[in-house]
Parts: C-alpha cells; structure tokens; sequence
C-alpha cells in the first residue's frame, strides 16, 4: 500500500486542498469579526456547498469512503454550541469540514500554509498564548456569540482540551459551558479493526498516523448527534456540574467511563523534570483536589513565594484543619478535609505547611525540579546559611514525588561530601548539575523510573494517553478516601 494506494492518496487529498485554498482565500477577505448576515447571503452558500463538496472528496480519497451520521444536527437556534468528544486525533476535523462549525484554535494556526487559510473561512475563535487575557476573552466571544440567537455559526467544541485513546472521557473544561446555553453533544466512534487513528502522548506521530491511515484501505467514522441538552438553572450557576452531567450524557452513548482526570495530569504525570513521578505518586490526587477547590495552579504559581515565606514563619510547627482552610482561604469542606488528610501522615490531625507549599510548586511547575528545590530550602533552611539536614531532605523529596517512604541517605552522603551532616542548596545543584540523572542513581529507581531494570514495565495502555489514566482509575473521588502513608 506504501508503493501504490498511499501515494495516489496523498495527491489526491493534496490537490483537492489546493483547489478548496483559492476559494477560500477570496471568501475570506475582510473581517472575521464582522457579524454574519442572516440568512447568510448567497454567494456565502455556494462557497459553503463547494468546500463541503471538495473536503467531501479528500476524506474519500484518504479512505473515508461511508461517515456514518446518526441523529439530527440541531439548529443554530436550538444548540450555538456542539460539543464533541472523545478527541482521538487530527481526523476529528471530519465533522467540522462537514458542518462548517466554527472551533476555537490556537492562534498560531492561522499560519499554516493553506489548511489555516480553509479554517479562517468558518470564523474561528481564536486563542493567543502570548495574550495573558487571551482566555478570558475567548470565553467572552464564545458567550457572544452563543447568545446571538442563531445569527453566528454553531461553535465545535472538544471539551476534553486534548487527544485520549477513546476508552474513557477525561474532565471536560467548562468553556463551553459558561454560557449556560443548551449544547448538543455529539459523539465520534471510529470502529475499524485496526486502528490507525488514535493520535495521543504514546505511541505514533502525526506523520506515521497519516501514513498508516492511507494505506488501510477502508477507514470508518461515526458521528452520532445526541439529543440537545438545557441546563437546569443550578447548571446554568455551575459551569464544572453542567460540563460533569454532559460528560455522563456523552460517555453513556459510548459506553465508556468517565475518570476524574484532566490534561493538566498527564502533563504532571509525563513532565520531564529531574524527578520524574513514580506510579504510586499521590500527587495527582492532590492537583484533582485542589481543582476541586477552584484553586488554578497557573495562578497558584504567582503566589509561591508569597505561600513559602507564610510556612517558612511557622518553622515547622504543625497545623491543624481550621488553620489549614483559613490559609487556603477557603471554608472547612470534605474537599479541604481530604486535602488536609494527604500531609496528615500520623493521623494526628496536624499537618506541616511547608509539604503543601512543596507539592503546590511541582504540581504548578512539574518540569522545574531545581525551582522547586530551592524553594524548598528557603522553608526548612536554617536561618544562619539556610542549610538542611537529612531528615529535611528526605521530607522534601518525599512529598516532591507523592510518596509515603523513600531512603535518601545516599543521596545526602553524595552532597555532603565534606561530611558536615548538612547541606544547602547550592551544594544540592552542584550534584544535579554534575549528575543530571541523580534520582535514578540515588533514590529508588525500580519506583522512580517504571522502564527500569529489574522492574516489570506497567501494561501498556493502547496507542498511549498515560497507563495512569486508564479507565480502571475511572473512580477517582469514589472510593473512601486513602491517607498518604496508605
């Protein structure tokens, strides 16, 4: 298939691109702002008829050759917004070529050669990375025009904010709920036996994707529009309840489960930093509670410091639950009680600041281990040359990785060289620049590293996402509640 149907498909699809680039690029011209006329004017409809067409064609030359559509769209004036999932991998864009929905992308996007162009033509909302407000007012635009009645075209939206392998929805982000306008939930099933789609963390690239997908002969699609779904007024106040209840609706037409898990995780989970999680980390329990709480670590992280200079204060001394919530600023809940219960190692019920500081930082910034560290210094350093011992340090790393024991000894024997039976943080970076690898080569790498030697590797999860997040982890937040020494 490489030598003879891949490259008759390539062109193809290539071609039918190119002649979809030039009418687009006239229809384009102007602003992407101005709102749309209604009825949409009839130059509008022959070019919206010619792309279907086209794009229509290049799905079937890639192999596309039957999509499967089940339901009834709703109308604009029914349901602004459609909210699809799962989102597997790049040929989700089917049902946006087949319904000219607008999407929210990513700004940088409007610059690829020729595929940006054909996505400016369904007015998409864009998102700015470099714009600090950028969300904020891309969830305003989409309030905007949710609430036109009709008059913009419906909004696509993935919930999910990235690809999965399709065996269960992770937490949906509640963009598309704000508005609090009913949403029809649309779910996309690819049945082929074998599956050349799923695009995720593990497993192929975008460009071997593309090349297995066209050489598989037939490639099949189903996307099901479910019935619209109107919030209730209590929806309506809670984006995260109406984005949870839509998730439920959408995962019993899939017959998948739902796990508590989000994008964020498994950025903590696959972060790069010199202290990789173990599997047994608790770490992602504690980001999905402090979630829960409405605590958004991008904005936590401004307040580290401020945070770290508070428990450096106390000098270690414990805290109890009421004082925990007041310094989260928040009132006494179940949620706070279960945070609370992570650093409550004895059962005793007081807490050291300082860990959740610890854990705060490296849920904030998984990939900067030695920002972490020597905010972790200044709180248990001593006054004099903010040095630490090894008890110290081993309480550091212990809640740096989410784990309950770890023997640091070695590690300590290997910074404090000149045997003072303290170190600083200036000796501790002189190790890690000198031994970049040094978690594998002093701490436990059986637990540390899941591919090292001596361990069993964990069951691999089809064509990725993270083993962590299979659907077996699906009931997070259900079972009674386990304490970190557990």
């Amino acid at each position: 298939m490489t030598l003879t149907l891949f490259p008759l498909r390539l062109l193809v699809a290539t071609f039918m691109m190119l002649l979809a680039w030039p009418i687009v690029l006239v229809a384009s011209l102007g602003s992407a702002e101005q709102e749309p006329t209604q009825p949409p004017a009839l130059w509008r409809r022959v070019v919206d008829f010619l792309l279907r067409a086209i794009l229509r064609t290049m799905w079937f030359a890639g192999g596309f050759h039957r999509v499967i559509v089940k339901g009834r769209q709703a109308l604009p004036t029914e349901a602004a917004i459609l909210t699809l999932a799962p989102h597997s991998s790049y040929f989700d864009a089917i049902p946006i070529t087949m319904t000219m929905s607008s999407i929210v992308m990513k700004a940088e996007s409007r610059d690829i050669p020729i595929w940006g162009t054909l996505m400016q033509h369904i007015r998409p909302l864009l998102v700015s990375r470099s714009d600090k407000d950028s969300r904020r007012k891309t969830v305003e635009e989409i309030k905007r025009r949710a609430q036109s009645n009709g008059k913009w075209p419906q909004i696509m939206i993935f919930p999910e904010g990235t690809c999965t392998n399709r065996t269960c929805l992770i937490t949906f982000k509640p963009g598309a709920f704000i508005p609090g306008v009913p949403v029809q939930p649309v779910v996309l099933r690819y049945p082929n036996k074998l599956d050349t789609i799923t695009w995720t963390w593990q497993g192929p690239g975008a460009l071997k994707i593309l090349w297995l997908t066209l050489c598989q002969f037939h490639n099949q699609v189903e996307i099901e529009f479910l019935p619209v779904y109107s919030p209730s007024e209590a929806e309506k106040k809670d984006p995260v309840l109406y984005a949870s209840n839509v998730r439920r609706v959408m995962a019993a037409a899939l017959g998948v489960p739902v796990t508590d898990y989000t994008y964020e995780d498994c950025q903590l989970a696959l972060a790069e930093g010199q202290l990789r999680l173990p599997a047994d980390t608790c770490l992602l329990e504690f980001a999905r509670l402090v979630r829960g709480l409405g605590l958004k670590p991008e904005k936590l992280e401004q307040d580290l410091d401020r945070y770290a200079e508070s428990a450096k204060t106390r000098r270690g001394e414990k805290i109890r639950l009421a004082e925990f919530a007041a310094f989260l600023q928040a009132p006494a809940s179940a949620a706070v009680e279960d945070l609370f219960s992570l650093f409550d190692e004895s059962g005793g019920g007081k807490m050291d600041l300082r860990e959740y500081v610890v854990a705060l930082s490296v849920v904030c910034r998984p990939s900067q281990t030695l920002d972490t560290m020597q905010l972790a210094f200044k709180m248990y350093g001593s006054e004099e040359d903010g040095s630490i011992d090894e008890d110290a340090l081993s309480s550091i790393l212990k809640t740096a990785l989410g784990v309950a024991e770890l023997t640091v000894t070695d590690l300590f024997r290997a910074i404090d060289q000149e045997e003072k039976e303290k170190i600083t943080f200036a000796d501790f970076n002189r190790l890690a620049e000198t031994s970049p690898n040094f978690a594998e080569e002093y701490l436990y790498p059986s637990q540390t590293r899941p591919d090292s030697p001596g361990q069993p590797p964990p069951a691999p999860a089809p064509n990725g996402f993270c083993v962590d997040f299979s659907p077996k982890s699906s009931d997070a937040g259900e079972k009674p509640f386990h304490k970190k020494l557990d």
